[in-house]
């Protein structure tokens, strides 16, 4: 098992990672009866694409010898009414200056795209990811 997740009431959940026994709690958002609190079970999808971009990219970029920290990604989530439903997510992903070769720049944008939670969201979820280089606005 991953993980156990248990109903505290008052639309908030406890998850509990097994392995290492960190937890997360999440809330209804505020749209939906709930507080907005915490994270909701559709901020924890988007987030959870911008966490497997950015570390798969950090995989190429060990291999590559890229020096990646520093890159933080902005998630904005995107909701549809009939159904309830996430639409879309858009990520921007800055990065610190790297001065890296355009194949690199290549590189780095495929390992995103093809990252395990991108690979799993259903096609009609738009999926928009923006690169923002540091060096592209010295």
């Amino acid at each position: 098992m991953t993980s156990e997740i248990t109903y505290l009431g008052n639309l908030r959940c406890k998850a509990s990672h097994l392995a290492s026994g960190m937890e997360i709690f999440t809330d209804a958002p505020v749209d939906n009866h709930g507080k907005g609190e915490a994270f909701s079970p559709t901020d924890l999808v988007s987030t959870g694409l911008g966490l497997c971009l950015l570390t798969i990219m950090g995989v190429l970029a060990q291999r590559e010898e890229i020096a990646l920290e520093g890159t933080r990604a902005s998630i904005q989530k995107i909701m549809l009414a009939d159904p309830r439903r996430i639409g879309e997510i858009i990520t921007d992903i800055y990065f610190p200056p790297l001065f890296i070769s355009e194949k690199q720049k290549i590189m780095l944008e495929r390992a995103a795209r093809s990252c395990p939670v991108a690979l799993s969201l259903h096609p009609d979820l738009l999926q928009t990811i923006r690169f923002h280089y540091a060096e592209e606005n010295l």
